[in-house]
């Protein structure tokens, strides 16, 4: 019997040790492929391709769609935000989800809104559109709001939005982001630059902006979050597209693209069924369908993300409703797996089936589970006093140190190429904190996954709930003076 134990530790061990070794060379590769990605992005870049576009009568229309529900707090000034975006030809759709504070009311009251008869054509099915406004000011001629039945999802709201816009290209953010006035130039760039393939997605990085500045729905200053949970996330978020997205946009291999922004193939969209209103990960999911519908349609397809800072987004301060988001995304991670399994190492579906989908199957839907296992492995090996020491502490601070290096190379490298901190004392605070993410921020992302991957199993009922806002720091307004006093 000591032998059978001893037998299955070692394979338990041994598999182990290979999974984080393929693991930690992915890691050092997509930093590879990702400052390949920056260079060749920074070199294409230029303001005067911005310009050109700008003026450009040829330019393709985009429609942008923000779902709202209670959102009272900051619906003005990120609807604000909305409009003052810089593009020749585009429309701003809010969709009212049944928002049960004052946040169409609002609208109408800032915004001039008056019922407008419209064409309202379902390709989608939603819950029921109750009315549609314009308003009657034509400062705001590019906004209209849809208020509808709640849908009890962000991706009925979307379905809705898509099938009243105008364009062959729509933009999807959340109401609460932040964007960057070239963001609509920006995104529809790789569309026009791609002679081959057909883009049906372009993502950009997206920030905190807790701790930010910001001045009528401008971003003014970039700051990192002074509040520990969100700083974590600025990290995370900057690893993960920065590192991780920009390493598989040069191998065409984008597993997704956020949802707080993304701009999509409208066509490809609607003929994939739309966003799945089902689905915690509506966003992944999306993605996962274009993509097999192209390979389903032979349509040679690319999805292309962006290394700018396009967007910033209010994260979670309390980890009760960080508990609830990520508990939610992990979800929709395991129900995505779930539902397209099909696509697992299928030569079908190219790149998605033999890398995205097995990428996302082992390192990001088994790696909570693996780690948790790991965990309770070593425990009982401690208790019955078989753990080998010198080597568990070596491992550990290989893991540790490897952890922090990557963290570190994504912040520094983020600076150097787009300096979004004004400061480098800055960055130095920023980059104190992967020596914390370690031990304080990673083990909840590890219990909110297998919460969430719990939920998947037990079916357990769950909808979109109020991230309780807290709205935008805004920039403060010089005090007046005596001469400005007169």
């Amino acid at each position: 019997m000591d032998n059978i134990w001893e037998t299955l530790g070692r394979i338990y061990e041994n598999s182990v040790f290979i999974y984080g070794s393929i693991l930690l060379v992915t890691y050092a590769l997509l930093a590879i492929f990702s400052m390949i990605s920056v260079r060749a992005y920074a070199k294409r870049d230029n303001a005067d391709q911005l310009n050109t576009l700008l003026s450009s009568p040829l330019a393709p229309g985009i429609t942008v769609l923000a779902p709202a529900f209670n959102e009272g707090l900051t619906i003005i000034f990120n609807v604000r935000s909305l409009l003052t975006l810089e593009y020749p030809r585009y429309e701003i759709i809010i969709v009212n989800d049944g928002s049960t504070d004052d946040s169409l009311q609002q609208m109408i009251n800032e915004f001039e809104l008056v019922e407008v008869d419209f064409a309202y054509n379902a390709k989608i099915q939603t819950r029921p559109v109750r009315k549609i406004f314009k308003s009657s000011n034509p400062a705001y001629a590019k906004l209209m709001v849809i208020d509808k039945v709640n849908g009890k999802s962000k991706a009925d709201a979307v379905n809705a939005g898509i099938n009243a816009a105008s364009y062959a290209h729509f933009v999807c953010t959340d109401v609460d982001c932040i964007l960057d006035k070239n963001t609509l130039l920006e995104l529809i760039k790789p569309v026009m630059q791609e002679e081959k393939k057909r883009v049906i997605a372009t993502g950009a990085t997206l920030r905190i902006a807790n701790s930010c500045e910001f001045d009528q729905g401008v971003m003014t200053r970039m700051r990192p979050p002074r509040q520990i949970l969100p700083r974590f996330q600025e990290v995370e978020y900057i690893r993960a597209f920065v590192l991780g997205k920009m390493g598989w946009t040069l191998l065409n291999c984008v597993p997704n693209v956020s949802g707080g922004l993304g701009l999509f193939d409208k066509e490809i969209a609607i003929r994939s069924g739309g966003y799945d209103h089902s689905s915690f990960g509506e966003d992944m999911e999306l993605m996962t369908r274009m993509c097999r519908y192209a390979h389903d349609n032979k349509i040679d397809y690319a999805i292309r993300y962006i290394p700018k800072t396009l967007c910033w987004t209010e994260a979670p301060v309390t980890v009760k409703i960080f508990n609830r988001q990520r508990t939610r995304w992990a979800r929709g991670l395991a129900q995505l797996m779930y539902a397209h399994f099909g696509m697992f190492f299928n030569p079908k579906y190219g790149r998605m089936g033999m890398i995205i989908f097995p990428y996302n199957f082992f390192f990001e839907l088994l790696a909570p589970i693996i780690e948790f296992t790991g965990i309770i492995y070593y425990i009982v090996m401690t208790i019955f006093g078989l753990i080998n020491w010198p080597t568990a502490l070596i491992l550990l601070i290989f893991v540790y140190t490897y952890s922090v290096m990557i963290t570190t190379i994504a912040i520094l490298w983020d600076q150097l190429s787009f300096k979004y901190y004004r400061t480098w004392k800055e960055v130095a605070f920023l980059c104190t904190t992967p020596f914390m993410e370690f031990f304080l921020y990673h083990p909840l992302i590890v219990i909110f996954a297998l919460r969430g991957y719990w939920y998947f199993l037990t079916g357990k009922k769950s909808t979109w709930g109020n991230m309780q806002r807290r709205g935008f720091q805004q920039t403060p307004k010089p005090a007046a003076t005596a001469a400005t006093a007169k």
